[in-house]
């Protein structure tokens, strides 16, 4: 591509660098050139303007940049049309955003002027949230990089859509009063992903009562919500998936909120047994395992001990014993 400034007279086809004032008003930038353009420019007093040019082998930034989305956009994803070298991917409904991150990064090395943003690995979006935005910095870029860059982006990033559509939350108690606040955040990150919560279950904080409401429960992924912290894997809540005849697959996570949360299976579903932060509605551990179960990634493929970057969450008002202080 040739930049840089020429003779009004002479612009005529290539594409204008800078937007321009005229009597009609304004021509944007990005604009081709035409012989009217070039008159109005003329009788504005303009003597010389900024372009650039494509050279053979070069393509414009909106192909480029549809180029490259289409070859990143995994199942899921919609792309919008293609402006000033941009092109974004969408969210087709609710669901999280899985992303081949080595991917990302060798197609960005591709070239200074192909750029790929995604949201967070892992992050939720609701239905036409913004996914992925492509960006060709230059007016065009050289057809051997787009081709690079494509072969490199092999469908990086995808949606992963809710494959549930039924939870059961099981809240045990103690001496503690019954309380609506866990059940109803819980209520609100179902409704992100249109997951029914079954009828409230209510049990006693041991063993044999959580385990006989397990086996009973008829929800497709099953929470425990316990009066009591669950502070070791013999707890009471994981030692109740045992005996329901079922097993805890990990204990603890270093995300802070959400270090008190386990996962197990009992048959087919999945089982997680909250931290006690649950009960707000604020962004904690057991929202990235809950997502992801929501969305149809099995417990043994979540990578739990990776989460600590990144995992020091917000303070949350309702901890009893601060970070600081």
């Amino acid at each position: 591509m040739k930049f840089g400034p020429v003779p009004v007279g002479e612009a005529e086809g290539a594409i204008l660098a800078h937007s321009e004032r005229v009597a009609a008003g304004r021509i944007p930038k990005g604009t081709w050139l035409t012989a009217a353009h070039i008159a109005d420019l003329m009788e504005a007093g303009a003597t010389e303007v900024v372009v650039a040019r494509l050279a053979p082998g070069d393509v414009h930034e909106d192909a480029a940049a549809m180029q490259i989305a289409e070859a990143l956009r995994g199942p899921g994803l919609l792309a919008d049309g293609a402006a000033t070298g941009r092109v974004n991917l969408r969210a087709r409904a609710a669901g999280i955003v899985e992303v081949d991150v080595p991917a990302i990064e060798t197609v960005n090395r591709v070239n200074p002027a192909i750029t790929v943003a995604t949201v967070a690995a892992w992050a939720r979006l609701g239905a036409r949230g913004l996914a992925v935005t492509v960006k060709i910095i230059p007016f065009a870029v050289a057809q051997e990089d787009v081709a690079e860059a494509c072969a490199r982006a092999h469908a990086a990033v995808r949606l992963r859509e809710p494959s549930v559509t039924s939870a059961t939350l099981i809240e045990s108690v103690g001496g503690a009063a019954r309380s609506d606040k866990g059940r109803d955040a819980v209520q609100v990150r179902l409704d992100r992903f249109g997951v029914a919560l079954s009828e409230r279950v209510v049990v006693p904080h041991e063993v044999a009562d959580i385990a006989a409401a397990l086996r009973a429960a008829s929800g497709e992924v099953l929470l425990i919500l316990t009066g009591s912290a669950t502070s070791d894997i013999a707890d009471t809540a994981p030692a109740a998936v045992r005996v329901a005849g079922g097993q805890v697959l990990h204990y603890g996570m270093p995300v802070d909120p959400g270090n008190l949360l386990f996962i197990g299976r009992l048959g087919s579903k999945v089982v997680i047994g909250l931290p006690g932060c649950a009960r707000s509605p604020a962004l904690n551990g057991a929202d990235w395992v809950l997502e992801r179960m929501i969305c149809g990634v099995a417990p043994e493929d979540i990578d739990i001990p990776a989460m600590g970057v990144g995992g020091l969450l917000k303070e949350i008002p309702s901890r009893p014993r601060p970070r600081e202080g």
